[in-house]
């Protein structure tokens, strides 16, 4: 996995500028730091990296029904929730139908089998509602697609395909400035979405069993 600095440092190379030591070494340098922070947030969102899937887990506590997804942060994407306890799939609900169930008389206590998102905690990560209220101990599984957090040190590894990354602050990189050397910050984005699209390819084909195909 490259690092951040390795990423900043190949979009010089392709300015044709001198590399640098550390990301905060120049201004320019730090500015290309702010483009791959900005690619790496793009390209997260375009697909479901595998490298970006996590497991994190709740355990319940008998009639409380909100819970914090430590390390979740608020752009991850979610893949499917089990009740591991009772080995079942848990299932969303909105939110409105969560409310109802928590401001009726008889509210319902058992093994969780709905959850909701709701809200964020001091920290940024997600909070959870889960229904049936809880009466005992269970472990929750939340298996979710997670972005990284902002590269911030040298040595912070991408975890996404970093030369996609690179491409895509190099396009940046030329719109900042104009033209470089008959490069058009088009042309550069254009050889970055072709780059995706294989890259994309090629991790759709690890999970083929993962792939719907519906006729247009």
């Amino acid at each position: 996995m490259a690092t951040y600095l390795d990423v900043v440092n190949n979009v010089l190379r392709r300015l044709r500028e001198p590399v640098v030591s550390s990301v905060t070494d120049t201004d320019y340098s730090a500015m290309l730091g702010v483009f791959v922070n900005d690619a790496k947030r793009e390209i997260e969102d375009a697909y479901d990296w595998n490298a970006l899937s996590d497991t994190l887990t709740a355990t319940t506590t008998e009639d409380i029904f909100n819970y914090v997804l430590v390390g979740s942060r608020t752009r991850f994407r979610t893949i499917d929730v089990f009740n591991e306890t009772k080995e079942v799939e848990m299932h969303y609900r909105p939110t409105g139908w969560m409310n109802r169930q928590f401001i009726i008389v008889d509210q319902q206590k058992g093994e969780p089998t709905y959850y909701n998102f709701n809200g964020v905690d001091v920290n940024g990560d997600t909070q959870v509602d889960v229904y049936p209220i809880p009466n005992g101990v269970y472990d929750l599984r939340f298996n979710l697609v997670i972005p990284q957090a902002d590269l911030v040190n040298d040595n912070d590894r991408i975890l996404v395909p970093s030369h996609l990354v690179a491409m895509l602050a190099h396009s940046k990189a030329i719109a900042e400035r104009g033209e470089d050397s008959g490069v058009l910050s088009s042309e550069a984005y254009q050889m970055y979405r072709l780059a995706l699209a294989d890259a994309v390819a090629i991790e759709r084909n690890h999970y083929d069993e993962e792939m719907t195909w519906e006729a247009i």
